[in-house]
């Protein structure tokens, strides 16, 4: 059988054409894939890169502030006072005070302490003369004069890049040296603190960044020298170092060195203003995509096999139904079945033996067509309407918008039946060009009625419902004309989708049925039954409250467009003078509500008059955004309020959620944004003991003072305080009280049991 489809030349064609389909998309996949991976890994790698520099420079920048903070609390230290210090008495109360300050920080190799035009200073391990010092402690390129001057002249924080530091026993390090003048901020210090760091500290920080890949990795300082570095593989002149970091921007770039494409990824910190980069051949994101490349073309062939083999099969699954058809052709006509396509392939028998049936077919389309509408007016379901089918019947349903309406008339003639059938002639295909419109006429049950299905586009300035309304006084004034008869119409909704229809269709009978004796000759539209006048031009509920929340969070952005949003859709539905006041009363009223809650009742009496007399959309937006921009502001100043008495509030949401079993300092640092440890200690400043310890003894407060007044059970009265594990609670407050609950409720109760 097989033999004979490769005879057929339309079988053939089926093969070529699937083949084509198959291979052309995947060509272009292939290409795609293998690009998509490369830019894609790439991109990975460098936005993998730009997470780790920034983590590093939040790490870094946190040591420096905490060097920072360790300087200013050395300024402030007693023991550390010029006077004390060189008080032979007191002295080692200061070197033991510079000892505790340095184990405060891992990254401090040393710290020194320095008072200008002092010919001592002062180090953790004790007092040495200067020259003793720079003998003691060498720099390769900071010599004694230099560390004399920097140390009396330093006005702000300097960091030093790395150098080799030799100490008296010739051990040599590669370390940084961080001045910082006291008391820090002050433009006449009278004193610097020195900090020598070890630049493995930094390159810790920057040793996993680059992973696998080849390349470098430097932090810089403000002035663009290299103060920590890691190379891997390829390493840069120092004249590319210095030409390439005097013009780097942060972020992501593109540059060529040494005649080769390179990525680099920097971030700059804002505290400092160091810049940390990593820099790597481009080249290395396409050998990583090898792997990619062999699997692309490994799946090719799989697919170019597996699409042959398939495009056969397809090719023969569609060529096979068309082959019956021929056989079924040919009996039918009588002729000898041509498989070698010399004359006409197999589709032209099939048209030919189509175009004999299609002349017996024309005698039934009337009722064909009938059944088909029908069917659809009554299901909705337009999946029904094959393209045969619709190009058979001429219907179209790919109109923006469908309705049905429902046409009856009372008539008083005698020959009902010619007159239905007369009207039904002219209502069976309605093409209205001006409107856009064409309608399809179904005959009912009743003899006086004819449903119509009309799909229609708006154009020009009319909204749907005035097209709807034109749509139906032509159909109207057509059978007016036509046959001198004023029909009663009933008109549903109309629909998007011509799914529904059949709702439609129930909606134009239930409007038809709606008419009264009297109301022969007119039209009832079913949305008017139960429309509200102007209904567009009011505000909708959500947009208020959208409006209300974010005044109430100080969101100015958000506010702004939420009242330009209202007011372009006032604009929209063109409301009179009264419904725009009456609108800007619901965005005013909002607004002014809003403030109430936030305790800004000054605002009703600040408010300009013109902000409620507004006459025009553009002065009522530039209204009510003034007013918007004035709560913002004083929710935002209410903030900083906030802010500055934030411990009382903790304390006032401890006192109020205690007997929460889920509070713990987690939940605390959560409600108010902050860290654990920042809420702990705030706390402890505030109440002067520990947040767990203030937890416990309100509990303990509270269930004192149940056992006192209540007889509720001992289980109950814990659990009610936010403890769950009683036999816990029981065992610390017998340790706390020397009493069981039982036995404290003995005492100042006079219960007699537990």
């Amino acid at each position: 059988m097989i033999r004979n489809y490769f005879k057929s030349k339309l079988f053939l064609k089926y093969i070529w054409s699937y083949l084509f389909i198959l291979l052309i998309p995947l060509v272009f996949t292939t290409i795609f894939i293998y690009e998509n991976a490369t830019n894609r890994l790439r991109s990975e790698i460098e936005q993998a890169h730009l997470a780790q520099l920034t983590q590093a420079k939040a790490i870094v920048d946190g040591r420096m502030k905490e060097l920072g903070e360790i300087a200013t609390r050395i300024s402030y230290d007693k023991r550390l006072a010029s006077y004390l210090v060189h008080d032979p008495i007191h002295s080692g109360d200061a070197i033991d005070a510079l000892d505790q300050y340095k184990a405060t920080s891992s990254i401090i190799g040393e710290i020194y302490l320095y008072f200008h035009q002092d010919d001592k200073i002062y180090s953790s391990k004790g007092l040495n003369d200067f020259d003793v010092f720079t003998d003691n402690l060498s720099f390769r390129n900071w010599d004694k004069e230099a560390i004399y001057r920097d140390l009396n002249n330093a006005k702000s924080p300097t960091m030093r890049p790395t150098d080799i530091v030799s100490n008296s026993s010739g051990r040599q390090q590669s370390m940084l040296a961080y001045l910082i003048p006291i008391t820090p901020g002050n433009p006449n210090p009278h004193g610097t603190v020195m900090f020598l760091i070890k630049e493995s500290e930094l390159t810790s920080l920057i040793d996993s960044i680059l992973g696998n890949y080849q390349g470098q990795t430097y932090i810089l300082d403000d002035e663009g020298r290299i103060m920590a570095d890691n190379r891997q593989g390829e390493a840069l002149s120092a004249a590319d170092t210095k030409t390439l970091f005097d013009h780097l921007e942060p972020g992501i770039q593109d540059r060529i060195i040494n005649r080769q494409e390179h990525s680099i990824v920097s971030v700059q910190s804002e505290s400092n203003g160091w810049t940390y980069a990593t820099i790597m051949p481009s080249n290395q994101f396409f050998s990583s995509v090898l792997h990619v490349r062999s699997f692309i073309i490994m799946l090719l062939i799989i697919v170019v096999s597996a699409g042959a083999a398939l495009a056969l099969l397809l090719a023969r699954m569609q060529y096979q139904p068309i082959s019956t058809l021929v056989q079924l052709a040919v009996s039918k006509t009588g002729s000898k079945p041509d498989r070698s396509g010399k004359s006409r392939n197999e589709l032209d028998r099939i048209r030919m033996t189509l175009q004999e049936f299609s002349s017996r077919a024309d005698l039934q389309e009337p009722f064909a067509r009938q059944h088909l509408l029908s069917t659809l007016l009554k299901s909705g379901s337009s999946r029904m309407l094959t393209p045969e089918l619709r190009d058979a019947f001429d219907l179209r349903f790919d109109h923006a918008y469908h309705f049905v309406m429902v046409v009856g008339w009372n008539s008083v003639e005698p020959n009902r039946a010619q007159e239905h059938q007369e009207i039904m002639k002219l209502l069976t295909s309605i093409e209205l060009t001006d409107l856009a419109a064409r309608g399809y006429g179904v005959e009912l049950s009743q003899l006086d009625q004819i449903g119509v299905m009309i799909g229609f586009d708006p154009n020009g300035g009319a909204d749907e419902f005035s097209r709807k309304q034109l749509i139906v006084e032509a159909v109207r004034e057509g059978i007016l004309n036509s046959f001198g008869i004023v029909p009663t119409i009933g008109v549903g909704t109309s629909y998007s989708n011509p799914e529904l229809l059949n709702q439609s269709y129930i909606e134009a009978c239930s409007a038809y049925e709606l008419r009264t004796a009297s109301d022969r000759g007119t039209v009832h539209y079913f949305e008017l039954q139960s429309r509200v006048p102007d209904l567009a031009c009011w505000i909708p509920n959500n947009t208020l409250l959208k409006l209300s929340q974010s005044l109430k969070q100080g969101n100015f952005d958000v506010a702004s467009e939420t009242i330009r949003s209202a007011v372009q859709s006032l604009q929209s539905s063109e409301p009179s003078a009264l419904l725009l006041r009456c609108s800007g009363f619901d965005l005013l009223n909002t607004i002014l509500k809003t403030a109430s809650e936030l305790d800004y009742h000054s605002l009703i009496q600040e408010i300009a008059p013109n902000a409620i007399t507004s006459h025009s959309l553009d002065e009522l937006e530039r209204n009510l955004l003034s007013l918007a921009s004035r709560i913002c502001d004083q929710v935002e100043q209410n903030n900083r309020k906030e802010e500055q008495s934030i411990a009382d509030r903790m304390v006032a949401y401890i006192d109020g959620h205690y007997a929460n079993n889920s509070l713990s300092l987690e939940t605390v640092a959560f409600e108010f944004g902050l860290s654990p440890s920042h809420v702990s200690r705030s706390f402890k400043e505030k109440m002067g003991l520990g947040f767990i310890q203030y937890v416990w003894q309100k509990r303990m407060e509270e269930v004192m003072r149940l056992l006192k007044s209540t007889d509720e059970p001992i289980k109950d009265i814990i659990q009610k305080v936010g403890y769950i594990d009683t036999p816990n609670f029981i065992r610390k407050f017998k340790k706390e009280t020397g009493f069981t609950p039982g036995q404290y409720r003995r005492m100042y109760s006079g219960s007699e049991g537990e």
